[in-house]
């Protein structure tokens, strides 16, 4: 179990003189993969991927084994076996992963109210006033921890800091099944030593971008005032700037719903002709739907999305009376959509579709991570 050096001397004291807040990022470890290697003693330690082998399959998780040969979730399974031809393949099971995360929240609200789930596998914690009266976050989350493994026999890995920007990142640090603690005074240099690409909302494209700009390191970036950044990244200069000094005011929101599901793909090399476009849509059609079924949504509308070469961007939405009840009838909808617009004018560089009007629900309400890679550069 890996931890951050700074774990054994936090010192909560200082906290709440300088009005910070407590923030714990708690992300399971390849949280469906997990789940099925725990289920099937069989596939532990070796590569496992939820999701279709078929060949217009998509992977919804990987198994840190798999994961070795660069298999990530989103990837198309021809990808991934072609990237690992011992690659596993097992269905999901959302029912199961279901009921587990509700075994890890119920953990959760015994230290606080104040829980924000991103998805099934992830959530933020504010722990300011914690219900034990325990004080330290480090110590918090590390029973917290200590629990789901004893309780689940999972491992998760956990964030802990003064912001919601910083525990996510500190979540991720030492993973598997590790913590890492950044401390009030430590944000903006550890954020400072981070390549470009550790920073959430900065897809391949984005980083490209930046480097080509000069940009490797959040140090880099920080070194920018906000009147360049706005020239050169438009609407995402304000976040851009805050975060490269691991600046974040956002509150941990316990009620916040979800208004829709939804995932996009930029792309290498634009495309234009309409069977590229139509293979394009159907992976998008497959990783988009995993991500609504991981959260049970059910919602009325779909949205296609294209970016033109141009940088201007099209939508195209249709409403149906009734809330989409299966893949197929959100796949038909989408085809619909994509062939009303065809010929398109110019090529395009990014694809993506969404399903909104949301009903209010137990999924619904969940702030799920889409399978999908959010280039937001």
């Amino acid at each position: 179990m890996a931890e951050d050096e700074d774990h054994g001397s936090e010192d909560d004291t200082g906290e709440a003189a300088m009005g910070l807040r407590k923030i714990i990022h708690v992300d399971m470890d390849a949280f469906f993969a997990s789940c099925e290697q725990r289920d099937h003693p069989e596939l532990r330690g070796k590569p496992v991927a939820v999701g279709g082998s078929s060949g217009r399959g998509v992977v919804a998780a990987a198994s840190y084994e798999a994961r070795k040969f660069g298999v990530r979730s989103a990837m198309p399974s021809i990808t991934a076996k072609r990237l690992c031809p011992d690659l596993i393949f097992v269905k999901h099971r959302f029912e199961v992963y279901k009921e587990v995360s509700g075994q890890i929240r119920a953990i959760f609200r015994d230290y606080t109210p104040h829980v924000e789930p991103l998805s099934l596998d992830e959530a933020y914690l504010d722990v300011t006033d914690d219900l034990k009266g325990i004080g330290s976050a480090t110590r918090i989350a590390e029973d917290i921890r200590r629990r789901i493994r004893e309780e689940t026999n999972l491992t998760a890995s956990a964030g802990v800091s003064y912001n919601k920007f910083l525990a996510k990142l500190a979540s991720d640090q030492n993973k598997p099944d590790g913590i890492c603690v950044i401390r009030p005074g430590h944000g903006a240099a550890f954020v400072q030593s981070l390549p470009i690409r550790r920073f959430h909302g900065v897809g391949p494209k984005g980083a490209e971008k930046m480097a080509r700009l000069g940009i490797e390191t959040g140090a880099d970036l920080a070194a920018k005032d906000l009147a360049w950044l706005r020239v050169h990244f438009g609407s995402m200069a304000d976040y851009l700037y805050r975060a490269a000094r691991g600046i974040d005011l956002r509150p941990v929101r316990t009620n916040r719903i979800r208004k829709s599901v939804g995932g996009e793909r930029t792309f290498s090399e634009d495309i234009s002709s309409g069977p590229a476009l139509r293979d394009t849509l159907e992976r998008i059609i497959d990783i988009v739907w995993t991500s609504i079924e991981r959260n049970q949504a059910r919602g009325r509308t779909v949205t296609l999305k294209m970016k033109y070469t141009d940088f201007q961007i099209m939508t195209r939405a249709k409403s149906l009376p009734t809330p989409v009840a299966d893949r197929e009838t959100f796949a038909a909808t989408a085809r619909v959509l994509l062939d009303e617009v065809l010929p398109l004018p110019l090529p395009i560089r990014l694809m993506g579709l969404q399903l909104s009007n949301l009903e209010r629900g137990d999924g619904a309400a969940d702030q799920a991570k889409d399978t999908a890679q959010l280039s937001l550069l």
